[in-house]
């Protein structure tokens, strides 16, 4: 039988290793986003969170486990910012409108999480550095989205996967712009962008008061 003593150490020991996993995806997001992924060696990663690489290898099995990782975080806290932005509008257009702005939001409230990826993806090599399948729950969003706004009569009727690689293409633009382009105006951005899938996909015979 574990005594209360045992238990607390073994929480306190968990929450530990957890929050230096963080740290370390963290370090990590840090690194890939100002060097680049093939600069982002382990011993730089190691460095920003005053640690040995040693340290890193007994948490990740190497530099591709880790990179898995930092995406799998990206995703989830873009999905935890986003997500809810999402589920309380009434109706689909309002719901693309919220998907759109809250992208774009997450993207200037969290900067490097985007620029990371963009250098992983853009680092080459054989094969993705991680599983694209956690892209999916994204593109998923949106396709329920649009076509629940085609159910509904608000939008018109348009090829679903053309338009969900547009918006998403869009989206995904605004990292390199940012490169670039640090003043970028993100809230005129979205406000672009949104007008612009708005008339994209808004259905002809669709009145909309105050347009």
């Amino acid at each position: 039988m574990r005594s209360n003593s045992q238990t607390s150490d073994q929480g306190r020991q968990s929450f530990i290793e957890a929050a230096r996993r963080a740290q370390i995806i963290e370090c990590a997001i840090d690194a890939i986003a100002e060097l680049g992924f093939a600069q982002a060696s382990l011993a730089q990663i190691a460095k920003r969170a005053g640690i040995s690489t040693g340290v890193i290898s007994y948490y990740f099995a190497g530099k591709d486990d880790l990179i898995r990782e930092v995406a799998a975080h990206v995703y989830d806290v873009g999905r935890i910012f986003i997500e809810p932005r999402v589920l309380q509008q009434p109706d689909a257009r309002s719901a693309l409108h919220a998907f759109i702005e809250a992208g774009v939001d997450f993207i200037g409230a969290k900067p490097r999480y985007p620029v990371a990826i963009m250098n992983i993806s853009r680092a080459g090599g054989e094969g993705p550095r991680f599983d694209h399948s956690i892209e999916e729950p994204r593109r998923a969003g949106y396709t329920r989205i649009l076509g629940w706004g085609q159910e509904a009569g608000l939008f018109r009727n348009f090829d679903i996967p053309v338009m969900v690689a547009t918006i998403i293409e869009a989206l995904d633009f605004i990292p390199h712009r940012l490169i670039v382009e640090p003043d970028l105006d993100l809230a005129a951005y979205a406000r672009e962008l949104v007008t612009l899938f708005d008339l994209a996909t808004r259905h002809p015979n669709l009145s909309i008061s105050g347009d």
